[in-house]
């Protein structure tokens, strides 16, 4: 027997982007929502993210926009003393199911299908049951999956393993009952930087760790990613500045780097990855303390003693652990306009900050009928990868802001919404540092996209 959603939307994917975006919808408009995912809950990758993984970011930058991620604290103790709170994977589970099950479910205007998948011919079919559920036409679908990373704990490692060397998953790093002579970390993102300050916080002898580094990354200084507008508003003029004055991609993130905005592990390396994440500058302390790292390529092969890579190969100790850190991360598809002919396919629209506009996205359906007329006020952006495509999302997201913020509801809406890290308080009562950091931005931004745009 086939079932039919009673629905005006389905949302593909309870990750991050699919809630945010089902929040705003049912917030600002009569509709209702049918979300399908094939995990247990909802939270999307969370769900599968290694134990000690945190937010790169503050929590007040993540989530959905009705309801705000921890209490926006300020850390009072620990080297991360005057920055904003960092939930980790068991709070952003825990407000995941919260949102799910108070926010959504306890409302008639949301349905869940857990433990499921969207197939072709607009059916829903369950991985428990089978049973099978049909999606009307009427029914808007919204593709939340088309960004979704690619994390190691799902990803099997892109090299070849011998049988008698071990190699894990990070998510498997935090289960490890006995300890190596060595560990090979294999990866060059964020999810390795996480690896390293892990094992290092955990006492391992720095000499002990070998970082299989093929591109060296570019990092926000997590101190100037703040959801303070002073600070965020600051760093934006500054990044305009650089921007302006540049000669070349790799002398403007030197100026960066100059500038307190962006950082780099080894300061005689010139980094060629630029997805930049936040870093703390105790992290990056830690960090340059590993000496031994390996820049020849990807890895081809692990066998007991030795890896073999792109440029070359190393010996490692014989009972080395090999971590898999080399997941891709974030997914770099073409970036298509949001509302499209079959589809509603969630993007960032302000240069990064997907939940931002995931929720910007879901504001807009729920307030403008036309979809012309929605992708002309929120373009999509790509995430970055290299210095080159951070330049092309500076310029489009800049381009999306001035968009979706020349309509005065939208402006109201984001300037009120904790996700938007560029969001402008009331004039009255606003602080000196802000009106200056506007008046640089006024002057800066377009002598800076000019410039970046002749750059890239």
């Amino acid at each position: 027997m086939t079932h039919k959603v009673q629905a005006d939307y389905l949302v593909v994917g309870a990750g991050a982007m699919g809630m945010a975006f089902a929040d705003a919808l049912i917030d600002h408009a009569d509709a209702r929502v049918a979300i399908v995912d094939r995990r247990h809950g909802s939270g999307g990758h969370w769900l599968d993210a290694y134990p000690f993984a945190r937010l790169h970011q503050a929590s007040a930058f993540y989530g959905v926009a009705s309801t705000l991620l921890g209490d926006s604290r300020v850390q009072q103790h620990g080297p991360e003393a005057g920055l904003h709170e960092r939930a980790d994977v068991s709070e952003i589970c825990a407000y995941y199911a919260h949102i799910l099950a108070d926010r959504m479910l306890g409302t008639d205007k949301v349905e869940f299908f857990n433990n499921c998948e969207y197939v072709a011919d607009r059916q829903i079919v369950s991985h428990i049951s089978g049973r099978r559920t049909e999606v009307p036409s009427q029914c808007r679908i919204v593709d939340a999956r088309y960004l979704a990373p690619d994390i190691p704990l799902i990803t099997p490692p892109r090299f070849d393993v011998a049988d008698d060397v071990r190699v894990i998953p990070v998510n498997s790093l935090a289960r490890t009952m006995e300890a190596p002579s060595q560990y090979v970390i294999v990866g060059s993102g964020k999810t390795a930087t996480d690896a390293c300050i892990w094992l290092l916080s955990h006492g391992v002898d720095p000499n002990a760790i070998c970082w299989v580094r093929p591109r060296d990354p570019w990092m926000l200084n997590r101190a100037v990613v703040q959801p303070e507008p002073a600070v965020f508003l600051g760093m934006a003029a500054d990044t305009m500045e650089a921007s302006a004055a540049a000669m070349s991609l790799e002398d403007l993130f030197f100026r960066l780097e100059d500038a307190g905005i962006m950082l780099r592990i080894d300061r005689s390396v010139t980094p060629t990855m630029a997805k930049t994440p936040t870093l703390a500058t105790w992290e990056l302390e830690k960090l340059r303390t590993i000496e031994h790292v390996v820049r020849l390529g990807h890895v081809r092969a692990v066998e007991r003693g030795r890896i073999s890579l792109e440029d070359g190969t190393v010996s490692m100790a014989k009972d080395a652990l090999v971590v898999h850190c080399a997941a891709s991360g974030l997914r770099y598809p073409p970036t298509i306009p949001i509302w499209g002919r079959s589809a509603i396919t969630l993007q960032p629209i302000r240069a990064g900050f997907p939940c931002f506009g995931a929720a910007l996205a879901g504001y807009v359906e729920a307030t403008r009928d036309d979809d012309a007329e929605k992708n002309r006020l929120c373009p999509s952006t790509p995430y970055p990868n290299t210095l080159a495509s951070w330049a092309t999302m500076q310029i489009m997201g800049t381009r999306a802001a001035k968009s979706f913020g020349s309509q005065p509801d939208i402006k109201a809406w984001a300037d009120a919404v904790a996700l938007n890290p560029a969001r402008v308080p009331p004039e009255e009562g606003r602080l000196a540092e802000v009106d200056d950091a506007l008046s640089r931005l006024k002057t800066q931004v377009p002598l800076g996209v000019a410039r970046l745009a002749e750059l890239v």
